[in-house]
């Protein structure tokens, strides 16, 4: 339950390079950064990609089961923090916010296997509000790849790159700022291994019934809103909870379920803008089929977005077309178009826009898909191919856009607020 039920919730949100995991953060470059999150990101991907695949049934197995949740800055990570309170007394952590994701844990003593992180581990034992989930509990069923050891429910989340996490499930109190929600189910993870360093654990937003918003339903009026900061402002984007954090003036659109994955939020798109040209791809590109496949999902996790093959080239060559002007560069990492702007002080590109259905469209700012890839002055056009006829919407382009996701009514909002 809510113990403060009146108005909305809010939480700053940071990302993760703001946070200070390691001394060896001073020691890494732009370029290392980059790369290393551009692995990360290709990993992530091809793990949704697999997820959703036609070869999928609705159970997924546990290789499968969950999302890729990575180190900070040294590890290249372009995911998103929020500060919350476990337990109580409620003991500060910072987690990931992951919009794929139907689980919350938090790494727990006594640990067999931990990773580092920032703050200290979280031990149930000085929490007066933890209490284990038994195996025959309505709860235990919820969670797929369940499992059972001394009548206390056990849960496992294994992860595409080997990464994983293990451990009993509980019931616990969480605290967003002032607002105390009780018995939220946790997993409390007593081994968990891989590219997780720094933050304590994740917090999944997804659409399942185990996520964050799927336990709190009908207290958070199945709504929340959330900012992703832009890379190198000085300042915290926000997620809030409750349909008081639905704003006014938002451009509203459809939101799509796929049965076969709850999870993902899915929109539709029904094209591709280059300045004042709607670039000529077939509508068809961004559907979501019959049988579950193709689409358009928004995801925080990953960082940069995917169109299909046919699709991506046709919106790239519409973009080079109109930046012939700029000094090419040598592709990098996943990114095939760049530009040599050292020594600019600034340049005119083209805007860049998503036609959704409906009617609605929208721009985003340059910042969002022409970004430095290294201290030597290249920035690339920041799409790519999708591996198959999945469509993401990642976090680089989302940055410092509100995003609302209404999920009572079945809309997601843009704008109007930034951050």
């Amino acid at each position: 339950m809510i113990a403060k039920v009146g108005g909305k919730k809010t939480l700053k949100l940071v990302h993760r390079d703001k946070v200070s995991f390691s001394s060896k953060l001073l020691h890494h470059n732009h370029s290392h950064v980059f790369h290393a999150r551009m692995q990360r990101d290709v990993k992530r991907v091809a793990g949704l990609v697999h997820r959703l695949s036609s070869g999928s049934t609705a159970k997924y197995e546990v290789e499968d089961f969950g999302s890729d949740v990575v180190s900070g800055m040294n590890q290249g990570s372009g995911e998103y923090f929020v500060r919350i309170g476990i337990g109580s007394p409620p003991r500060s952590q910072y987690m990931v916010i992951d919009s794929g994701s139907d689980i919350v844990w938090v790494q727990c003593k006594p640990c067999t296997q931990c990773y580092h992180q920032t703050d200290p581990l979280f031990d149930p034992e000085d929490s007066a509000s933890f209490m284990g989930v038994s195996c025959s509990s309505a709860v235990c069923d919820r969670v797929e790849n369940a499992g059972c050891n001394s009548g206390r429910c056990r849960y496992q989340v294994s992860y595409g790159d080997g990464s994983y996490t293990k451990g009993t499930l509980a019931l616990e109190t969480l605290t967003f700022g002032r607002t105390v929600v009780r018995n939220v189910a946790i997993g409390c993870g007593h081994s968990n291994r891989g590219m997780f360093v720094g933050a304590a654990g994740l917090l999944g937003l997804g659409g399942g019934s185990m996520s964050l918003m799927g336990q709190l339903s009908g207290q958070t009026g199945n709504a929340f809103s959330y900012c992703l900061v832009s890379r190198g402002k000085n300042t915290n984007g926000f997620l809030e909870f409750g349909s008081d954090a639905m704003p006014v003036g938002a451009a509203w659109i459809p939101l799509v379920r796929n049965p076969r994955a709850p999870s993902f939020y899915y929109i539709r798109l029904s094209g591709l803008g280059v300045g004042i040209t709607k670039v000529p791809i077939s509508e068809d590109a961004f559907q979501l089929n019959e049988l579950g496949n193709g689409g358009v999902v928004m995801d925080t996790g990953t960082a940069v977005t995917r169109f299909p093959t046919v699709a991506y080239e046709a919106f790239r060559n519409a973009f080079i077309e109109q930046t012939q002007n700029l000094p090419r560069a040598s592709a990098v990492s996943i990114f095939d178009t760049c530009y040599n702007l050292f020594g600019f002080l600034s340049v005119r590109v083209p805007t860049v826009s998503f036609y959704f259905s409906g009617g609605p469209i929208l721009t985003i700012p340059a910042n969002n898909f022409l970004i430095p890839v290294d201290d030597a002055g290249t920035f690339c056009f920041a799409f790519a191919p999708s591996p198959s006829g999945l469509s993401i919407l990642g976090n680089i382009q989302q940055e410092g856009i509100q995003i609302s996701v209404d999920e009572a009514n079945e809309f997601v909002g843009f704008g109007p607020n930034i951050c």
